[in-house]
Order: C-alpha cells, then sequence, then structure tokens
C-alpha cells in the first residue's frame, strides 16, 4: 500500500529530525496541493557504543530511505545552539551525515530551524513537541495508534511540512525589474517559460 502511495504522489519530501540516540524520520507525499503522511519512524542509536558506527548507522538508514521513497527534497532540522559544545559537535555530525546520504543520491536540502518549523505548524515557535503532534494529527489526518511514543518521528514529519508550506509560497519578485529578467535571474524556478 505505502510503494502505490509513493507512486501516486506528485511530490515527495523526506523529514529527519537529526539526533545522536535517536534519528526521526517523516515521508510526506503531496498529492495535488494536499500534504499526506506516508511514514514516519526512527532510527534507534542509543544500543551502538561507538560514536562513529553511529555515524555509519545514519548514513546507511537514511541512504536506504532514500532510495526506498525517493524523495524529491530533504528538510532537515538545523541544530539549536546549546550550551554544550560536545552535544553540538555530535549533533552536527549526525545532521551533516544525513546530509551526505541524501546529497549521495542527489536530493536537494532545506535546513529549518526548529522555532521556524513549530511556528508553520501551530502558530507559535515556541510549541513543545507535544502540540506540534497534535497539530500533525488533525492537519494530516494521522490516526493516535500510528503516533510513536518517542516524538522525534512526528517531529522529522513537521519539518517535512513545514518545508511544503514554506515551498508553496509565491516566489519573490524584488530583485527583478521585469518578468524577463526575473527569468534571466531564476531559471530554476520558472520551467518551461
Amino acid at each position: 500500500m505505502i510503494e502505490q502511495s509513493v507512486r501516486k504522489a506528485d511530490r515527495i519530501i523526506i523529514g529527519i529530525d537529526p539526533g545522536t540516540n535517536v534519528m526521526g524520520y517523516g515521508i510526506l507525499g503531496i498529492y495535488g496541493k494536499k500534504p499526506a503522511m506516508i511514514a514516519m519512524g526512527l532510527i534507534e542509536l542509543s544500543k551502538i557504543g561507538d560514536h562513529y558506527m553511529r555515524l555509519a548507522r545514519i548514513y546507511e538508514r537514511v541512504t536506504m530511505l532514500v532510495e526506498q521513497y525517493c524523495p524529491d527534497e530533504m528538510a532537515i532540522e538545523a541544530p539549536f545552539f546549546g550550551k554544550n559544545v560536545q552535544s553540538m559537535l555530535k549533533l552536527g555530525r549526525a545532521q551533516g551525515v544525513a546530509m551526505a546520504a541524501a546529497l549521495s543520491r542527489q536530493v536537494p536540502i532545506t535546513e529549518y530551524e526548529p522555532r521556524k518549523i513549530k511556528q508553520a505548524i501551530t502558530g507559535t515557535g515556541a510549541a513543545s513537541k507535544e502540540q506540534v503532534c497534535e497539530m500533525l494529527k488533525r492537519i494530516l489526518n494521522i490516526p493516535p495508534e500510528n503516533i510513536l511514543p518517542k516524538l522525534d518521528a512526528t517531529d522529522a514529519l513537521a519539518a517535512a511540512l513545514c518545508h511544503f508550506y514554506e515551498s508553496a509560497k509565491p516566489i519573490s519578485t524584488k530583485s527583478a525589474s521585469s518578468w524577463k529578467d526575473y527569468i534571466a535571474k531564476n531559471p530554476t524556478k520558472v520551467k518551461g517559460l
């Protein structure tokens, strides 16, 4: 059933919530102008003692997800700045490895700050993980039994939905003096003209 829904999607976005103990992922299908969840899950890393082996596992699993779902784009949560430099370094490595896995398959990536994702989903950048989860259930009609106990998966799905909302916004024309000028400056944004 999932494979059929993937083929029918006009566009697929993979969302990633990077982590060194648990990494969440969410697969969002776009059908016309309507988003729908295809899958979400967790990459459990806490049982792997060596940090470098965790990075290898992240690369392997994200590569497998990209090959399975063939996403058109990746939305990834940017690391937030904390006081523990070692934790930040490890989190940045995990994010970088996930990005490298997508880039190895030519999947374009967009990063979003956690506050931006929360704002897009709930209307407030200070929302809790639980509030984000509740809004996703409503917006995407996700049955409660499909929600995982750890909310890293819904955070990843939220990143994908944020990207859908952001990419659906009208293209700005401020830097162009005419349509001809705009098309010349933005050939990838204006296809077939």
